[in-house]
C-alpha cells in the first residue's frame, strides 16, 4: 500500500496549480463582487486540455481516473479560487460520465469533443422544487411525440444556466404510476439549450457569485430522439454512475478549500501580534487549527479512497459517500475558524475567509446532506432499517 502521490499525479497537481497562479486573489475578490462566469479561466484549462481530464482518450480527453480528478479540484479550490473556481468547471469533470458509458459511438463522437475543448459549456438538471433529494418523484415529463420529446416541468439549483449551451436532463418519460417501481421511466438527455422554450430564473445566494444558480421552467422544450442517452426509462441508472464520483470530487473540493482556509488562518496567528506576542502563541488558537489540519487529513485519506475503489470498479459507494460527509464537516471547521482567528478582521472581504466560509457551505449541504449520507452508511453499511 502507497500513499504517495505518482509523479504523474504530481505533474498534474503542479500543472494545475501553475494555471492557478495567473487567477490571484485579486482577481476572485472582484469576481465575487462583480460576479459574471469566470470564462477567462475556464478557458486557460480548456486550453491546457484539463476538462477531459476523465474523459477517454478517443474523444479528446487525458482517460485518466477519478484519483487525478480528484487531484485537480482539490488543487484548483485551494489554490485561491475555492468553490468559484472549482464550480465553473466541476460538470466537464463528471457530468458527462453517463455519456462517456451508456452513449452510441455516434453521440460520443458529437457530444464529448466540444466541452472537452472548451467550446460548449453544459448545466446538469436534476432536482425540482417539490422532490428535492427524493428523485424518484420528479414530476418534469418528456412525451414522446413522432421524431421527439416535448419536455414540460421545472427544475432548481441548476448550476451554469445562464451560459450553458447544453443541457444534461432527467425526466419521466412513463408516468409514476405506469411504473413497477420509481426508479423506473426516468429517462437522460443530452441537447441543446434552447433559451425560447426554457426560462432561467436565477436564485441571488450567499455565496458563488461567479457561478449562477437558477430555477428552470420548461414549456413544450423540444428534444430529438437521438439525443436521449441509452434506453428510454432507465436515466436513473444512468445518472447512479456519475453520483460516486460527484460525491468524491466536491469532498475533494472541500478539501481543498478547507486547506485554503487553513494556510491563511495560520499565516495570520503568525504574524498578528496581541498582548505584545503572536497569537499563534496561544493554544487557544492553536489548538482548534491543528484539529482542522487533523480532520482535513483523515477526509483527504476518505476521498483517496473512494478514488482509488471507483477507479478499480470496486464498489464504493459507502467510501464515497463517507467522503462527503468528512470533507463537507471538516472544510466547514476550517473555514469557521479561519474567520475566528482573524477575529473582526475575518468578516473583511479583503482578508479572504469570509468568502471561503459562504463557500464552504456548498460543499456540506449539496449534492447530497450529511443527513443522507450517514443514512447511507446506517442502511448500506451498517444493516439498520431504512429510516426515511
Amino acid at each position: 500500500m502507497d500513499f504517495a502521490l505518482t509523479d504523474q499525479q504530481e505533474a498534474i497537481r503542479d500543472a494545475i496549480a501553475k494555471i492557478c497562479e495567473g487567477f490571484p486573489d485579486a482577481y476572485w475578490l472582484k469576481k465575487d463582487h462583480d460576479g459574471g462566469f469566470p470564462h477567462d479561466f475556464h478557458k486557460a484549462l480548456a486550453d491546457a486540455g484539463w476538462l477531459g481530464i476523465c474523459v477517454p482518450e478517443a474523444y479528446g480527453g487525458s482517460g485518466l481516473g477519478i484519483t487525478e480528478a480528484a487531484i485537480m479540484m482539490r488543487t484548483i479550490a485551494e489554490s485561491g479560487a475555492g468553490m468559484s473556481g472549482a464550480s465553473a468547471v466541476h460538470i466537464n469533470v463528471f457530468g458527462l460520465n453517463p455519456v462517456v458509458v451508456f452513449g452510441t459511438e455516434e453521440q460520443r463522437k458529437r457530444m464529448l469533443p466540444p466541452m472537452v475543448e472548451g467550446r460548449e459549456k453544459a448545466c446538469f438538471a436534476v432536482t425540482e422544487p417539490n422532490t428535492g433529494l427524493n428523485t424518484t418523484q420528479l414530476k418534469t415529463r418528456a412525451v414522446a411525440k413522432n421524431d421527439r420529446y416535448i419536455v414540460n416541468g421545472q427544475k432548481v439549483w441548476i448550476s451554469t444556466a445562464q451560459v450553458a449551451h447544453k443541457i444534461l436532463l432527467l425526466a419521466r418519460t412513463t408516468p409514476l404510476e405506469d411504473v413497477r417501481s420509481p426508479t423506473h421511466g426516468l429517462s437522460l438527455f443530452y441537447t441543446d439549450f434552447d433559451r425560447k422554450k426554457i426560462k432561467v430564473h436565477e436564485i441571488e445566494k450567499m455565496g458563488r457569485k461567479v457561478v449562477d444558480s437558477n430555477e428552470l421552467f420548461f414549456e413544450d422544450f423540444e428534444i430529438p430522439m437521438e439525443d436521449r442517452i441509452g434506453e428510454e426509462g432507465k436515466g436513473f441508472q444512468y445518472i447512479l454512475e456519475g453520483m460516486n464520483p460527484e460525491r468524491i470530487l466536491i469532498a475533494a473540493e472541500a478539501v481543498g478549500l478547507g486547506k485554503l482556509a487553513l494556510s491563511r488562518a495560520t499565516e495570520y496567528a503568525k504574524t498578528r501580534t496581541v498582548f505584545n506576542r503572536p497569537i499563534g502563541k496561544n493554544q487557544g488558537i492553536q489548538h482548534p487549527l491543528a484539529v482542522n489540519w487533523v480532520e482535513l487529513e483523515a477526509a483527504w485519506l476518505m476521498v483517496m479512497s473512494a478514488a482509488w475503489q471507483y477507479d478499480k470498479g470496486m464498489p464504493c459507494g459507502a467510501a464515497a459517500n463517507a467522503a462527503k460527509y468528512l470533507a463537507g464537516e471538516a472544510g466547514f471547521s476550517a473555514c469557521e475558524q479561519a474567520v475566528m482567528t482573524h477575529g473582526g478582521f475575518g468578516y473583511a472581504k479583503e482578508f479572504h475567509v469570509e468568502r471561503y466560509l459562504r463557500e464552504v457551505l456548498i460543499p456540506r449541504i449539496a449534492p447530497v446532506s450529511p443527513q443522507l449520507a450517514l443514512s447511507f452508511i446506517a442502511e448500506k453499511v451498517l444493516g439498520l432499517a431504512k429510516s426515511y
